[in-house]
């Protein structure tokens, strides 16, 4: 009798709470599941943080230089399918700008040296960039633009294309070793550590705040922690940078939303003959117009 009356209070409490779940969310269709799955995601960091306070005009940025190196960075290791638990609140199957990020890497981004052939995973090629990164900041919610990106983004006007677009995504960063000074290249792809609000110290001047893995304010994949040779838990130094002052590395082989990849891809298409034939194209260099070759 008692597992019954306890069976009941749960059916019931399951129903209201669906119920709930179903007037909370602002989609009214299954098309829309997606959106709504995103904006879960990122309620489950956002409980984590404080209100924003979003600055009145682009003064209250503080900011020295065009894009500043982030000096002395508590940094950890973040990985494509990484699971919640411990100090990772929130699984790594999506990201904050991709709800089957998994699937759209490829594979599972295998941390474990010895499941690793050089700088990607050792049983796939992955379809997207294996250095990537994750800051404390997302410029969209629910679908629409942040109201304050527009102010502290620098390069908003010259990227922002639609409402709830990311001009965040996929852009490039130098990540250095603090101790050696060896840099590499890569690409912002999920926000975190634990907070997707920071612009005061992703755009501006703050230090990342206080959080359980030491105050860490860079995520950084399996490859760049073999490239620059560093421990899981280390200390970088970071900035941002224009992709025309990327040189050319192991991380622009791989990758769909990969700028060196495309830029290949578009020198490719180029390529004719007159005799109708595929003529190998050279190549191509990322501050040159695409190449005609005529055979």
């Amino acid at each position: 009798m008692k597992r019954t009356v306890l069976g009941i209070i749960a059916t019931v409490a399951a129903t209201v709470l669906t119920a709930s779940a179903a007037a909370q969310s602002p989609y009214s269709s299954s098309s829309d599941f997606a959106k709504y799955a995103m904006k879960l995601r990122e309620s489950a960091i956002l409980k984590m943080e404080p209100q924003v306070v979003v600055p009145t005009s682009s003064r209250a940025l503080g900011v020295s230089g065009k894009y500043p190196w982030k000096t002395r960075i508590v940094t950890t290791t973040f990985w494509v399918g990484e699971p919640a638990g411990g100090n990772n609140p929130v699984h790594n199957v999506s990201s904050s700008w991709d709800m089957n990020w998994q699937a759209s890497f490829g594979g599972f981004d295998n941390p474990t040296p010895a499941a690793r052939r050089g700088f990607i995973p050792a049983n796939f090629i992955p379809r997207q960039n294996p250095f990537y990164i994750a800051l404390p900041y997302n410029d969209v919610t629910a679908g629409t633009t942040k109201p304050e990106s527009k102010l502290v983004i620098p390069w908003f006007r010259e990227e922002f294309q639609r409402e709830g677009k990311s001009v965040c995504r996929d852009r490039w960063v130098a990540v250095r070793n603090s101790d050696t000074g060896k840099i590499c290249y890569a690409q912002w792809s999920d926000c975190g550590p634990f907070r997707t609000d920071h612009w005061q110290y992703v755009f501006g001047n703050e230090r990342p705040k206080a959080n359980l893995n030491k105050g860490a304010g860079l995520d950084m994949s399996p490859a760049i922690r073999d490239y620059l040779g560093l421990s899981s838990t280390d200390v970088t130094d970071w900035k941002f940078v224009d992709f025309r002052d990327v040189p050319s590395g192991p991380w622009a082989q791989f990758g769909d939303n990969n700028d060196f990849v495309q830029q290949g891809r578009r020198g490719s298409q180029r390529v004719v003959s007159s005799k109708g034939g595929p003529v190998e194209p050279p190549l191509p260099t990322r501050n040159s117009g695409p190449t005609v070759i005529v055979k």
